[in-house]
């Protein structure tokens, strides 16, 4: 079968937050049950947050009792889903990567939300007109609403304020382009002798993280990491990419103003928060994490450009995977619509950093006064401006990894970065083959 499922099955499911208020039943039933699976992809305490909101869930709905399901991280919890649908047990819902979405949708693992939207008596445009427009693209395929934007993200410059000032740098006028960065990088990094004992910059790359990161980069220099509108194309070995990540291989082996190596997101946040790295490029999504942790004044600022000012979307969208019975669609669509809404989706935001999809959100008096005390949670909201999809393909993970396999592989010396992409691309190529064979390819 073409699009068969392949499941990395013996990843044992995690554990449950049990969250929910037993209500006595009403006429012999009990409430509708249902589990929500969700991932933490970030630093931070995403877990209790999630208890606490699905708790304010359950005490409001008596006829419904939800259970929030820790699974991971984003591969791990599309992983788990994936059996679960497989086995005839699917979660109700799920907090799935945005850009995971066209992938499930290609394999029939999503419900379509249309006529969900459709039953509450209002439009897909209306709908989706909640949402800032630029999470619309990893939300809606084929015309179709296969995806509620929940928490999303986008990657954004950290600099640590006070070692900046040290360094005769002004963080309240951050590094506008490469150029600017690397001379930032350069005089942020201290050295005795031979071993360096801060660095200019830290970038995280592991997977997940690594293939955004490379997004990011390319989009600056002007390019695209994959076809917006087709699902079999992915450009690895292009111009663009080919200068993002020589410049991202000449701050570790050139300049030396970034650690060595492929550093996972968590270990880039620590040696931030540490004073070890000057700067670092990570999501908007750690920026509670930094807010409650640093010890010291730091600015975030947009992501530098060299081409131009361009960043892709992160985070995660709710949908309701395909096989979910229609009592539990229903209770799941309730709880998707009270998650998403303007009051709920600011207090996801001030508890996590990523930024709330509802625009309405940002007109609530809480998010208001939060945002006049935290002028720096509005720069993920302000560089929307220049946002656009993340990359979606038929595999996405495995053509993800096709790049960052290769990608780690410059980052530990052992590469150069054309070898890489020419590398990636052809594995990329060949890994989306099936798809091409029964679409671009499929003629009369």
């Amino acid at each position: 079968m073409l699009f068969s499922r392949r499941l990395m099955l013996g990843l044992a499911m995690a554990g449950t937050l049990a969250s929910a208020l037993t209500f006595p039943a009403l006429a012999g039933e009990g409430p509708t049950e249902i589990d929500l699976y969700f991932p933490v992809p970030v630093d931070g305490k995403l877990a209790r947050d999630m208890g606490t909101l699905i708790k304010e869930f359950n005490d409001g709905h008596p006829d419904i009792k939800a259970t929030a399901v820790y699974t991971g991280s984003y591969d791990d919890t599309l992983i788990k889903t994936r059996a679960s649908i497989k086995a005839g047990k699917p979660p109700a819902a799920v907090i799935m990567s945005a850009n995971f979405l066209l992938d499930m949708q290609i394999e029939n693992e999503l419900t379509n939300l249309d006529a969900l939207i459709k039953a509450d008596g209002t439009t897909k445009e209306q709908f989706l007109g909640q949402f800032f427009p630029a999470l619309q693209g990893n939300a809606v395929i084929n015309r179709s609403v296969y995806g509620v934007p929940f928490h999303n993200s986008t990657p954004l410059l950290y600099i640590n304020a006070d070692k900046a000032k040290e360094a005769g740098l002004d963080a309240n006028k951050p590094p506008q382009t490469w150029a600017e960065l690397t001379d930032w990088a350069k005089k942020l990094t201290k050295r005795d002798g031979d071993k360096v004992t801060q660095w200019g910059i830290a970038i995280p790359c592991a997977y997940d993280y690594c293939g955004w990161m490379m997004e990011t980069l390319t989009m600056s220099n002007g390019g695209r990491y994959y076809n917006e509108e087709f699902g079999g194309e992915v450009y690895y070995d292009t111009p663009s990419m080919l200068g993002a990540l020589t410049w991202w291989n000449d701050l570790v082996s050139k300049f030396k103003v970034h650690p060595p190596g492929a550093t996972p997101g968590p270990a880039v946040s620590t040696s931030f928060i540490s004073g070890n790295a000057a700067m670092m490029m990570l999501s908007t999504g750690s920026l509670t994490y930094v807010r409650d942790n640093a010890k010291f004044n730091y600015k975030v600022a947009f992501i530098p450009r060299n081409v131009r000012n361009a960043v892709p979307i992160g985070g995660a969208s709710l949908i309701i995977p395909a096989g979910v019975e229609a009592d539990k669609q229903k209770a799941a669509w309730t709880l998707i619509k009270w998650m998403t809404s303007p009051e709920k989706s600011a207090w996801w935001s001030r508890a996590t950093g990523y930024f709330a999809p509802n625009m309405a959100a940002y007109k609530t008096p809480d998010m208001v006064d939060f945002l006049n005390k935290n002028p720096d949670a509005k720069i993920a909201v302000e560089q929307l401006d220049v946002a656009k999809p993340w990359f979606a393909t038929y595999k996405t993970v495995p053509v993800r990894k096709n790049l960052e396999d290769e990608v780690m592989l410059v980052l530990n010396g052992k590469k150069q970065p054309k070898d890489a992409l020419v590398a990636a691309q052809k594995a990329a190529d060949e890994t989306l083959k099936p798809y091409n064979a029964e679409t671009s390819l499929k003629l009369p």
